[in-house]
Parts: C-alpha cells; sequence; structure tokens
C-alpha cells in the first residue's frame, strides 16, 4: 500500500491539523511518501522539437565542462579545440538539463478553503505540494515555488536540498492557517491571471510545473499562460474538489455563501439540481480539452481521497 491519504489521517490531530489546516511538522513527515512518487524526467513537448529533461548532463544552454565522445553523442556537440589539444574527440556538455527545475505554483484563493467530507482543498494542496517537494529533493532536482491567494504572493527561487523543501514547508504550512478573506469573483480572477504571469515570467525553458489549485476562474486569458508555459515546459495539474462541487444533495435546505451573497439551495429542485451539475461538466471538459490541446497532464483528486495513491497513480502515467 502507497502510504498517502491513510498516513495522513493517522496524523490528524484533535485541532484540526490535516483537515482545516496543516502543521510544519505533519508536511514533513510526509518525506517517505513523496520520495516514492515517480517524478523521473518524461518528454516534453516543444515549437523548437522533442527534448528529453533529465537531471543529468545533457544538452542545454549553459556550458558546463566537456567529456570523451559516447556512442550515440551528436556530432554538432563535438568540442574541436578539446578534440585538437587532446588528440580524442570530447563532446560538449551543458548545464540546463542536468539539474533540472521543479516548480509548485499553489494556490491559495478562498474557495481553496473549503470542504464537506474529508480535508480542506488548501490541505489537500499543502500535502500534495510537500509529497511532490520531498520527491524533487530525493532525485537531485531544484525546487522552487509560486504560492499565492488574493491578498499576496511568495516566490521562491529553485534551490537544492532538504533546505530547500523545509523552506517552501514553512510557507505552505503558513498558507494553509492563514483565515481566507472573502473575495469578489473579479479579485479572486486577477490574482490567478497575475500567478499565472508570473510563474511565466520567472520559469525557465525545461521545467517540471506542477499547478495545485481547483481550478476556479478559468478562462480565455489564462490559457494564453498556460498554453506559453506548456511550449518549453512538463505541466501537470492537480484538480483539487469536492464532491459537493459536482453534485448537490437531493434533499434538504442549505444556505451558501461566498462572503458577498447568500442563497438558499433546495436539494429537491430538479432542474436546479441538473443546471449545478451541467455547469461542473462544463467547467470539467474545458479544463480537460485545454490539457490535450496543449499536451499537460491532468490528475483529479477529490478532498476525501487517498492523496498518495492519487499522485502515485497520475504520475506514475506520465512517465509510460
Amino acid at each position: 500500500m502507497f502510504p498517502g491519504k491513510r498516513q495522513v489521517d493517522s496524523a490528524v490531530g484533535l485541532d484540526g491539523d490535516g483537515l482545516a489546516w496543516v502543521s510544519r511538522a505533519t508536511l514533513i513527515a510526509l518525506k517517505n511518501s513523496g520520495n516514492r512518487l515517480p517524478l523521473k524526467a518524461a518528454k516534453i513537448r516543444s515549437q523548437q522539437g522533442g527534448s528529453y529533461l533529465s537531471r543529468f548532463r545533457g544538452r542545454g544552454m549553459e556550458f558546463d565542462e566537456a567529456r570523451p565522445y559516447q556512442p550515440g553523442d551528436e556530432i554538432r556537440h563535438l568540442d574541436w579545440r578539446v578534440t585538437a589539444r587532446t588528440g580524442r574527440a570530447h563532446t560538449k556538455l551543458f548545464r540546463e538539463e542536468r539539474e533540472r527545475a521543479v516548480i509548485l505554483w499553489v494556490d491559495y484563493r478562498a474557495p481553496m478553503f473549503f470542504a464537506t467530507r474529508g480535508s480542506f482543498k488548501s490541505v489537500l494542496a499543502s500535502q500534495a505540494a510537500a509529497m511532490i517537494a520531498w520527491g524533487a529533493c530525493n532525485q537531485g532536482d531544484r525546487l522552487g515555488a509560486l504560492i499565492f491567494s488574493e491578498q499576496k504572493h511568495q516566490e521562491l527561487r529553485p534551490a537544492n536540498g532538504d533546505r530547500a523543501v523545509l523552506n517552501l514547508i514553512g510557507r505552505l504550512a503558513e498558507s494553509s492557517s492563514l483565515p481566507p478573506r472573502a473575495s469578489a469573483p473579479e479579485k479572486r480572477r486577477e490574482a490567478l491571471l497575475h500567478a499565472l504571469a508570473r510563474v511565466r515570467r520567472v520559469t525557465r525553458p525545461g521545467a517540471l510545473l506542477f499547478l495545485l489549485s481547483d481550478f476556479r476562474d478559468l478562462d480565455k486569458s489564462a490559457e494564453i499562460h498556460l498554453s506559453a508555459l506548456a511550449r518549453h515546459n512538463e505541466l501537470v495539474l492537480l484538480r483539487i474538489h469536492d464532491r459537493l462541487e459536482a453534485e448537490l444533495p437531493t434533499s434538504g435546505q442549505y444556505p451558501v455563501s461566498d462572503g458577498y451573497q447568500r442563497l438558499s439551495l433546495q436539494g429537491a429542485d430538479r432542474k436546479l439540481h441538473q443546471r449545478y451539475s451541467q455547469q461542473n461538466l462544463d467547467r470539467q471538459d474545458y479544463l480537460g480539452q485545454l490539457c490535450q490541446r496543449y499536451r499537460m497532464h491532468l490528475l483529479h483528486c477529490s478532498t476525501d481521497c487517498d492523496l498518495g495513491e492519487t499522485l502515485a497513480q497520475g504520475l506514475g502515467r506520465r512517465v509510460r
């Protein structure tokens, strides 16, 4: 059994740690789970041709050193000066592909602080980010992040080692523990677009980029940023959702609010059920079509899922 959600559940505290918020200690404890995630490099799709990303030395942008020629090396990358000096063929090595950057883009907007079962979406995002971070560290990849809400965003430049993971974990725990502020839909959309624009600016080609969100307010403007990122990077979208967002209960009356408006939903209203379910399907279809169009990987995670299994199976499919 993959030690994912059940391990997380066993660490849930009476004070809500692991349900409504998540502590630094709980995220640190996910190290073993993260180390088992299949994060090895996969082929990326680029307008400039396919490139196989690896944490080992390969062809990239920044010259590193030369080594003796090996069968399979491209002739155009021979280092003729070293070859002439030593009398033995040498190939140029570049730094770009030796240390891949893994970038985590984590959404802490107000709708992420919600669940009717399991853990808040914000908690699942924090736990998933921590697992991926530990896995990246275990493989020797550089780890960077962009964490955002309606009020602020934080950026962590790519760095190696446990220190980079622990720095990120501190930010994740803090963000999951801050009480969300009600925000208008336009404010949420602006925060999403700003975070996408920013990660597009700071991400260098060849990165493995994870986007952890419920992907509310995704629109054509967001699509422009995603398509640009997908041209030169490998993107994995983890859609975190609650089952109530897909289908209303069949009976009862339920007050709901987004912080600005309050409504009362009638569970027995068949037409309301149909409209509500169709809106959710439309959002899912749009996201799925985007991922197919730009060759991005899409994983779905409900708030009561086995997180470790979901990540392991989904990430395993991308490298087959």
